[in-house]
Parts: structure tokens; sequence; C-alpha cells
């Protein structure tokens, strides 16, 4: 999905990681992600390399989503062990959210 938004040569590098001050809820098939204290998200980050880039991104996504600082906490053991970084958070109605898991491989499998 980043390759074909992002128009990348090659499939994009991915990093484990978590970010805290998050829940994720899911919005039909799609992750939501809500403000939580003290909660933790685990994932996955992509390094947008590019001003165009975070603009594709963010055309992307409906406007039931907006871009939120974050701090990200690597956990694949290579430097840098954290960062600052952005999410896309859930401003949408939130009655429209159910529990559950989003997961990646599955989500992709499916598209």
């Amino acid at each position: 999905m980043l390759h074909d938004v992002l128009g990348l040569e090659t499939e994009p590098q991915l990093r484990p990681a978590t970010i805290t001050g998050y829940e994720c809820k899911l919005w039909g098939q799609y992750p939501a992600l809500l403000d939580a204290p003290e909660k933790v998200v685990h994932g996955a980050v992509y390094h947008v390399e590019t001003e165009e880039q975070g603009e594709r991104l963010a055309s992307y996504e409906t406007d039931n989503y907006r871009v939120d600082p974050c701090r990200i906490n690597y956990t694949d053991g290579d430097e840098p062990v954290d960062d600052f970084g952005y999410v896309f958070k859930f401003v949408g109605n939130v009655r429209d959210l159910s529990d559950g898991t989003f997961d990646l491989g599955t989500w992709l499998r499916r598209i």
C-alpha cells in the first residue's frame, strides 16, 4: 500500500516500534488511533523521506484522520532507539469504531 501511494521504486522499509498515549480501535477494517494516556500501541514505522511523501499520505487518508505528533520507541535494537514522528489519529465519530486488533499482514492479504 505505501509502495503504491508514495510511488516508491522499491518496497518500503518498516521498523517495529511502539507509541505511548494511544489505543487502536477499528473503523471498519482500518486502524483508528485514539488518545489513551498510558496505553501503548505496537506497530511499524515508515520514515517519510520528503515533504511530497507526507502530502501524499495525508491526501490518501480521509477527513476522519488528522496528523498528530508522537514519540516513537523502536523495538528492533537498531539506532536510533527513539525518535519524534507523526501518526494519523482518528477524528471521526467514535461511535463508528469497534474493538478489535489491526494486523497489517492480514489486511494486506485482503486487498
